[in-house]
């Protein structure tokens, strides 16, 4: 039997390549069988269970993932244009294997699907049945099965489009060439959920903000795509942020568009939105009711900044699903930068974007400075003034304290474990008490705590000057819904909640409500829109404006003040330890001037400089980099990046400068 062959769809993933350096046979077939998915599991999207032997014909895709787990999010964008692309000719099916107990429970993960549209099967795979046949040991995990039913790759970590796709095209090339009837393209008739209507205005709210002084609830209606903007007192729909069509776009509050916007921090008439699938911070000018972008180019980073460092460009740079932001006294925006396993800071004064919390490694160590602390996907943010920062660490099931007076982050619910496996449903002391995949956290003015504890459906308190976790709401378990006495109440997977005039509102997400607290009397009722018409979204909208435009995956320079005439546009690339451009395919770098195109070049070197003539007036620069980079002494380990920019220039005086410079960080893919 040949040796299973285990091919990284980070590097090998490139027909030219991988035939220069094996025959095509070793590349895309394989004598080890792929293992039977086992009967009587549950299935979403189709209507019958699915098995290996029916798929023959059929490229397979298997993505092993649980739905918490923010890396295994990030593969549903990429997996969606392999489908769209490879319709006829692959089937992508996702093994949900849970590492959550409230994951593993078919209806919550029905709900998933729904929320972030997966347009595939999926298996409920919670007692890791598939998993261990496959030999996966890590969430995200994708494996291959060719045509003939045979496993030919698996990789773990998050795999890029361009991966997939140069390697399905050669799969398809090879299998064709040897007869074009061994691939099956009957497409698989699914049976998919969708975004079904919960008979509620809302859709998956994730987080809410109540503003107090303003008499006013900001929603951020994640799966609508908007932030709606009400009443605090009548719950009258005042206006609403967003078109409702997913993208990334600003503009008018009619115009903008976002993609499952979540944490919101306000500061006057100026509105801070974590636009987590658009990897960017969004501010809305309440007053003239308008959009921009702060931070991030709209492109999901493949990489993490070191903690401390300064981002140049912060409109430049592509970032990691930004969940929560949070403003402290000295007008600072902290950003919970769940992708990356950090917390940012951004100052709006000096435009200065930079890592404040963590070294990136995902996990969980307290009682260690900032810099040298490590978090798993932080999700909520509170700030209690002093320079504390509370955060819901939810893949570590806690609730931690940064405390940038004392350079120390600590634990303040939750295990004091150092482990992401330590979780439940236990009220108690620190180091007793457990949560379960928290997302919010709040604080009120006589110093109580208010946490989310998302999975197990509950709202629970730490009482000023104290250390114990109690429960506050919910009757937990798998969660419903019901109003009435808080001890009787009960949420399902709530995400986010604010404080304000001895009040909690609750981001009910899996209930598509949002929900009252009165902490006086001890009640849980549901806010009602007295004009929930307001909140239908236009069809037409949707249409027109719909999806992410593949023009808005660009990073857009500011314009460039140049000297008329003989100039250059230099690409510098600076790469991480142990890296190097792979030498035995070409990378590629083309520009393109107001639509025609200029230059071609090969890069072998870390810098590349093109001459160009820079027209009198101004004018606009397309740039694009293909780049194939490997670690040095281990030419097997390569990687595949991507980038595009679009560079408008003006010309000045003679004094400008006559070169731009485009400068791009490369780091290894994190696994």
């Amino acid at each position: 039997m040949k040796k299973l062959t285990l091919i990284a769809l980070a590097l090998l993933l490139l027909t030219v390549f991988a035939q220069a350096q094996r025959p095509p046979e070793e590349i895309y077939e394989s004598d080890y069988i792929a293992p039977e998915f086992p009967p009587g599991l549950d299935w979403i999207n189709i209507d019958e269970s699915l098995t290996v032997a029916g798929l023959r014909g059929k490229i397979v895709i298997l993505d092993f993932w649980t739905y918490g787990c923010v890396n295994c999010l990030h593969i549903i964008p990429v997996l969606e244009q392999v489908e769209t692309k490879y319709a006829n000719e692959v089937v992508v099916i996702g093994v949900h294997s849970a590492k959550f107990d409230n994951e593993g429970q078919t209806e919550n993960l029905r709900q998933i699907v729904q929320r972030y549209e997966v347009h595939h099967p999926v298996v409920n795979d919670h007692e890791f049945a598939i998993w261990r046949s496959y030999g996966v040991n890590a969430w995200p995990t994708v494996a291959v099965i060719n045509p003939r039913g045979n496993l030919v790759v698996r990789q773990s970590g998050e795999v890029p489009f361009e991966a997939f796709d140069t390697y399905l095209t050669g799969m398809i090339e090879y299998y064709d060439g040897l007869d074009d009837t061994i691939i099956d393209r009957t497409p698989l008739q699914l049976a998919l959920e969708g975004a079904s209507d919960p008979g509620t205005p809302l859709l998956f709210p994730g987080k809410v903000l109540a503003d107090a002084a303003g008499g006013r609830l900001f929603i951020a209606d994640s799966s609508h795509n908007r932030i709606v903007i009400a009443a605090m007192d009548s719950y009258e729909v005042l206006d609403i942020i967003g078109s409702g069509a997913r993208g990334f776009a600003g503009g008018s509050f009619e115009d903008t568009r976002f993609d499952k916007p979540q944490g919101m921090a306000l500061d006057g008439d100026w509105l801070y939105i974590a636009d987590v699938n658009n990897h960017s911070i969004r501010l809305a000018d309440l007053g003239a009711r308008e959009v921009i972008t702060l931070a991030g180019d709209g492109i999901m980073g493949r990489s993490r900044h070191p903690f401390g460092e300064n981002i140049p460009n912060p409109l430049g740079v592509s970032l990691r699903s930004p969940w929560d932001v949070e403003l402290d006294d000295a007008g600072r925006l902290h950003i919970a930068m769940a992708g990356t396993h950090q917390l940012y800071i951004y100052e709006p004064g000096s435009n200065r974007l930079y890592p404040s919390v963590g070294n990136g490694r995902e996990a969980n160590l307290n009682g260690v400075s900032l810099a040298n602390s490590e978090l798993a996907q932080p999700s909520g943010l509170y700030y209690a003034g002093a320079g504390k920062l509370y955060f819901a660490d939810s893949e570590s099931s806690t609730i931690r304290l940064a405390d940038f007076e004392q350079d120390l982050v600590t634990v303040v619910s939750g295990t004091t474990e150092n482990s992401l496996f330590d979780y439940g449903d236990i009220d108690g002391e620190l180091g007793e008490n457990r949560l379960q995949h928290a997302l919010g956290i709040e604080g009120a003015p006589d110093g109580s705590l208010y946490i989310a504890d998302t999975y197990n459906s509950r709202i629970k308190i730490i009482p000023p000057g104290e250390t114990r976790t109690g429960t506050l709401a919910g009757l937990g378990g798998a969660g419903g819904y019901a109003d009435g006495p808080a001890s009787q109440a009960q949420f399902d997977e709530p995400g986010g909640l604010s404080y304000a005039d001895a009040s909690l509102y609750i981001a009910d997400t899996n209930n598509h409500v949002i929900r009252r607290l009165d902490l006086a009397a001890g009640t849980v009722d549901t806010v009602r829109f007295p004009n929930p018409e307001a909140l239908i979204i236009n069809p037409e909208a949707l249409t027109l404006l719909g999806g992410n435009q593949s023009d808005d995956e660009l990073t857009r320079l500011e314009t460039q003040q140049v000297a008329a005439g003989e100039g250059a546009l230099t690409l510098q690339l600076s790469f991480a330890d142990a890296l190097k451009i792979n030498p035995l395919i070409d990378s590629q770098f083309a520009l393109t001037m107001d639509g025609e195109a200029q230059l071609e070049a090969v890069v072998t070197e870390n810098v590349l400089s093109l001459p160009i003539l820079f027209i009198e007036g101004g004018g606009n620069l397309h740039a694009e980099l293909t780049l194939y980079y490997c670690r040095e002494g281990a030419e097997a380990l390569c990687y595949i990046e991507s980038a595009r920019w679009e560079i408008p220039y003006a010309t000045a005086g003679t004094s400008a400068q006559s070169e731009i410079l485009l400068a791009r960080q490369i780091d290894a893919p994190e696994l």
